[in-house]
Formats: C-alpha cells, structure tokens, sequence
C-alpha cells in the first residue's frame, strides 16, 4: 500500500474512532440525565404521598378538635406551626389557617343580591389597605348574575370583552381568590395586599374574629382604629373570646359601631400550607379543608400558591 493511501486509512481510523468516542460519551450523558429525571420523578412522587399524609393527620385533628371545643382560636394545637420533621427518609411540616379569619369575596353576593353589610365590610379592607374602595364594585359586578354596571368603577362583560384578550365576567361564585387577577382595576400589587386576607369559599361564612387577623378586624367597621385591633389581638390571644357577647362588650368596640351579624368564634373552613421534601425534590401542598359534623373533607388541592 502506498504511504499516501496509509496516511488516509489512518486518518479515517482516527476520526471513526473520535466519532464513536462522541456518541458513547453523548449516549452515557444522556443516560444519566434520564436516570436523573426518573429519580427526580419517583421522589417527587415519594414526596408528594407524603404530603398527603401530612393532610390526613391534620384533617384527624382537626376532627378531634371539632368534638373537644366549641370556639376556635389561635392558641389551639391545630394553630401551631408544625416544625420540620424527619419521617421514614422525608422532611415534612407545615401550618393550618383558618379561612374564616379572612374575609369571604364570595359573601358580597347572596340570593343573587348584593349583601349591603358585607360589601360595607369590603369596602372597608380596602380603605385600610389604602386602595379605592369603589374596586368592591368591580369585584361585586364579576360575582353578580346579572349584567348591570354598578357605578361607580364597576364592570361587566362590555369592559372585559374590549381588552387585549377578551373575556367575561364570571357572573358566578369565585372558585379561589386568585380569579381577583382578572377583575377589572386589580393590579399584582392590589392582588398582593388583598391575597393573605380574603378567601373564596363555596357557601357563605362568617369570620371569625378569633383568628381574623388586624386588617379583618378593622374592616368590621369604619371606626374601628388599628389601635382598636391590636387591642382586640391581645385579649383574645390566650383562650380566645368565649362567646359572642364577651368579643361584643369588649371596650375597644364600645360606640364603633360593629354589627355582629356575619360573626361568629368557630370555623370550619381551613388551609393547610405543607411543605414536604423527599431526597432532591422539595413539594409544597395547599389544601382548603371543610370541617362539617365529625368529618373533613379536601376541596381543592394545588402546588405552588393558593
């Protein structure tokens, strides 16, 4: 063979040899990147059961304590963080919150009316959280059947349907607080001073102002002054307020004005917030609770934010 035809079969060796070198290395990469995916897959998995079992425990408590006490307030077991810990080779832990603390959107409707005492309530929050009080219209017209403006700062389907992305008003219930994004005149800020304090629930509820937090309390009534809340906060925080009457004849309410209609000292709506991690992979799981007789039952479940 002549040196010339030698010097190419070499060559060519050479290169049939690197390029074999590439895909092995390209095959092997790949691999492990699938090994790793399926990992991640089974322990989110892992992860995620475990979770569940998170809500399980909780939902038995909250059971129990449905049958042990008659009010609800924030120094019960149930109230408490619970730290992480460490269970057949996952971390779990987590917190309840009693949605009842916060104020129902979908109360400013009720026998396909307005509620004049729950849209005051509403406007209310707003005006503590130094947003236009007239945004309760907007949110009102999205909850309401019919398709009436109410003025001022309402909208129905005319509004919505000349945006950028065209829509209608739900004209129903909201299924969770987050659909507030998409009423006419919220912004991610508004959302975001409105998201920790307001809930959606499927029936109409009272809050209850043993665990409602200041913002709720003030929204009770106009008069009702941060300093009154706070005074409020600190006498219930022991045991909580017994009875009506004792949360009524309190004196930080005395000539506030504060109807005790829509009130009420028990729940029976709650958020678990659950955080569970399993080898690499970290879930977090939000429930809405719904305590009725001596049974709790899971209504929704998302990951990610309620």
């Amino acid at each position: 063979m002549p040196a010339a035809q030698g010097g190419v079969a070499l060559i060519t060796a050479v290169l049939i040899a690197a390029v074999i070198a590439v895909i092995a290395m390209s095959m092997a990469a790949q691999q492990k990147l699938d090994v790793r995916r399926t990992a991640n897959v089974i322990e989110g998995e892992r992860a995620y059961v475990f979770a569940l079992g998170v809500e399980s425990w909780v939902r038995q408590v909250l059971a129990k304590d449905k049958r042990d006490n008659q009010t609800d307030h924030l120094s019960e077991p149930w109230a408490l963080q619970l730290p992480p810990i460490a269970v057949e080779g996952a971390v779990v832990g987590g917190r309840l919150e009693d949605l009842q603390g916060r104020f129902n959107l979908n109360n400013l409707v009720k026998d396909n009316k307005v509620s004049p005492l729950d849209m005051q309530r509403f406007q209310n929050l707003l005006t503590v959280l130094n947003v236009d009080p007239n945004l309760a219209n907007a949110v009102l017209d999205w909850l309401d059947p019919d398709a009436d403006v109410t003025f001022p700062g309402g909208a129905e389907d005319g509004e919505y349907l000349r945006g950028a992305v065209p829509y209608r008003a739900a004209n129903g219930p909201m299924a969770s607080s987050s659909e507030l994004l998409l009423v006419q005149g919220v912004t991610a800020d508004i959302y975001q001073k409105l998201a920790p304090l307001v809930s959606a629930l499927p029936t109409r509820t009272d809050i209850n102002v043993n665990t409602a937090p200041k913002e709720v309390l003030m929204a009770l009534a106009p008069q009702v002054s941060e300093a009154d809340a706070e005074t409020l906060i600190e006498v219930r925080e022991k045991d909580g307020f017994g009875a009506m009457p004792a949360f009524m004849q309190q004196p930080a309410l005395a000539g506030r004005g504060v109807d005790a209609a829509g009130l009420t000292l028990a729940s029976d709506y709650f958020l678990l917030d659950g955080a569970t991690q399993f080898g690499r992979v970290k879930i977090r799981l939000y429930s809405v609770l719904r305590r009725g007789g001596g049974d709790v039952q899971a209504l929704a479940r998302g990951q990610g934010t309620y």
